[in-house]
């Protein structure tokens, strides 16, 4: 008789194998969910920090190419706006190494930020005092970002 009512006992059981292992899989699988998740974040904030690392990359490059042309830029040439979806190469027998250089700055280092409209850099000189300000879009960060994000480098020639 013990035996017919261990026989009872694993009748009773079947497929509570079955179920604990769908709720594992259900609680695995939310768990992969969230690393899913956690991963897009860190891939958008990463985007976001080596945007801003360009941005400041092009903002030293065009205080450097001022200083080699120190002249002109304590003379103002290079005080302007330049739009990265604009960038016009200078043309005729009149071409300065300034308006080069704001070429150059404009199709080679803003243009990665993001080839449009909302990708501007601006140089303001006052003497030897430079204030570089690039906005770009970096709306693509989530939470913090904002599609005109500044980087703004203030410098001495």
């Amino acid at each position: 008789m013990s035996r017919r009512s261990g026989y009872a006992k694993q009748s009773s059981q079947r497929g509570v194998g079955l179920i604990e292992v769908l709720v594992a899989l259900l609680v695995v699988s939310i768990a992969f969910l969230g690393i899913a998740a956690l991963l897009a974040n860190s891939l958008s904030t990463n985007n976001s920090a080596m945007t801003r690392s360009m941005a400041t990359i092009a903002s030293y490059s065009i205080l450097d190419a001022m200083r080699a042309d120190i002249g002109a830029a304590n003379a103002g040439a290079y005080n302007g706006t330049v739009t990265a979806s604009s960038c016009t190469a200078p043309t005729g027998t009149g071409v300065t190494l300034a308006q080069q250089q704001l070429y150059e700055w404009c199709s080679t280092q803003l243009a990665p930020l993001g080839a449009s409209s909302n990708t501007i850099g601006k140089v303001e000189c006052t003497g030897t005092d430079c204030t570089v300000t690039i906005q770009f879009d970096d709306s693509r960060a989530g939470a913090g970002g904002s599609d005109k994000q500044q980087v703004m480098t203030r410098a001495i020639l």
